[in-house]
C-alpha cells in the first residue's frame, strides 16, 4: 500500500520508513531493494545513519547514501565492490549514477521521498524524481512523508501512486500520567 504521511518534526517519520523497508526487505546480493530520496545531503547522511542504526541486528542489510559535493568516482567505485540494498540520495547524484548506468534501480521495491513537499515544489528537482522514478519498476510501494504537506501539492504526490493512503493527520498521547 503507498503512504502520504504528513506530521509535525520530531514525530518519528523517519522511523516509521526505515523500520517498515526494513521489516519488508529481503536482500538479494547485487540488487538495490529500497531507494529514499531527499533534498540535503545532511538529511540523505541523517537518514542512511537511521537506517545503519535499525539495521544493527540485520548483517546481511547494506546501506549507502549518494549525494554531490563528493567526488562522483568515489560513489561509482562504492557501488562497483558492494551494491547496496538501501540506497539513499539526492535527485541529482543518484540521477547521474543511473545515467551512467552505475545504479540500477530496475529491482526496487520501495520508493520513499522525505520531505516530498520540498522536493516536488521545485520543478527541476521533480524533474529528477519523475525521471529516477520511471527508472524502478512499476510494481513497488511508495511512501512520501512531510511535515507541511500543501494542498497544491497533495495531487502531485498522488500521481506517483497507485493504492494511495491518505487519512488525514492523528495524534496520540503518549505521555505516561504518574
Amino acid at each position: 500500500m503507498d503512504v502520504i504521511c504528513q506530521a509535525k518534526s520530531g514525530m518519528g517519520k523517519t522511523a516509521v520508513f526505515v523500520l517498515s523497508t526494513l521489516q519488508q526487505i529481503e536482500p538479494t546480493p547485487g540488487q538495490v531493494v529500497a531507494l529514499v530520496l531527499c533534498h540535503t545531503r545532511e538529511l540523505a547522511y541523517q537518514i542512511c545513519h537511521e537506517f545503519e542504526r535499525f539495521s544493527t541486528y540485520l548483517p546481511d542489510i547494506k546501506v549507502a547514501v549518494f549525494y554531490g559535493g563528493v567526488n562522483i568516482k568515489v560513489h561509482k567505485d562504492l557501488l562497483k565492490n558492494e551494491c547496496p540494498h538501501v540506497v539513499v540520495g539526492t535527485p541529482g547524484r543518484i540521477l547521474a549514477l543511473t545515467r551512467d548506468k552505475d545504479l540500477s534501480l530496475k529491482n526496487v521495491r520501495h520508493f520513499i521521498l522525505d520531505e516530498c513537499d520540498k522536493m516536488l515544489e521545485s520543478l527541476d528537482m521533480r524533474r529528477d524524481v519523475q525521471e529516477i522514478f520511471k527508472m524502478t519498476p512499476h510494481d513497488k510501494q511508495v511512501m512520501m512523508f512531510s511535515a507541511t504537506l500543501s494542498k497544491e501539492i497533495r495531487p502531485v504526490c498522488k500521481k506517483f501512486m497507485q493504492d494511495v493512503m491518505f487519512r488525514g493527520q492523528y495524534y496520540l498521547n503518549l505521555e505516561v500520567p504518574f
